[in-house]
């Protein structure tokens, strides 16, 4: 089995998990939520209440969902097409997080309402100290990119070219 292979099979294996368990998890928030309740799930530190965003994360980008719907289709393309060519099995791992988390949020941004393209992604995780509201996609995102970051600080190559 070629490298290459077995990192197309974690790239789009854990790419298709991540966006599985992120449209489920908004599907059940949009259930289970939309009547505005609020449900504590540990106190003050973790609650689930429904929002929508129509902005870029911390509700950059407001009014322009169109451009991140086109950037993130962009991105999407580029992660499917790069990330099968990981040299190692971290940036594979690394890989299929982002896209997972980038395609998880272009489903809402491509096919939710309001319209078509500009559809509003949906957010329900809320913690405290005023931080905005997120979902499992931005998470994913955000686990993906610090790991790169920290790869990356310890002289590896995006990819993989100083190896595991």
């Amino acid at each position: 089995m070629s490298a290459t292979s077995s990192s197309a099979r974690w790239v789009y294996s854990i790419g298709f998990s991540t966006v599985f368990l992120d449209q489920f998890t908004k599907y059940a928030a949009e259930h289970f939520l939309s009547d505005g309740s609020v449900v504590n799930v540990m106190g003050d530190l973790l609650r689930f209440r429904l929002a929508y965003n129509e902005a870029a994360a911390f509700s950059l980008g407001f009014g322009a969902t169109w451009i991140l719907a086109l950037i993130s289709s962009v991105a999407v393309l580029l992660l499917l097409w790069y990330g099968p060519k990981a040299k190692t099995t971290i940036w594979a791992v690394i890989a299929g997080l982002v896209l997972g988390g980038a395609a998880g949020n272009w489903v809402d941004r491509v096919f939710k309402e309001p319209a078509f393209f500009s559809g509003h992604v949906v957010d329900f995780i809320q913690i405290p100290f005023n931080f905005p509201i997120f979902n499992l996609a931005d998470s994913f995102l955000v686990i993906g990119i610090t790991l790169a970051m920290l790869r990356t600080l310890r002289g590896d190559e995006i990819g993989g070219g100083r190896g595991e």
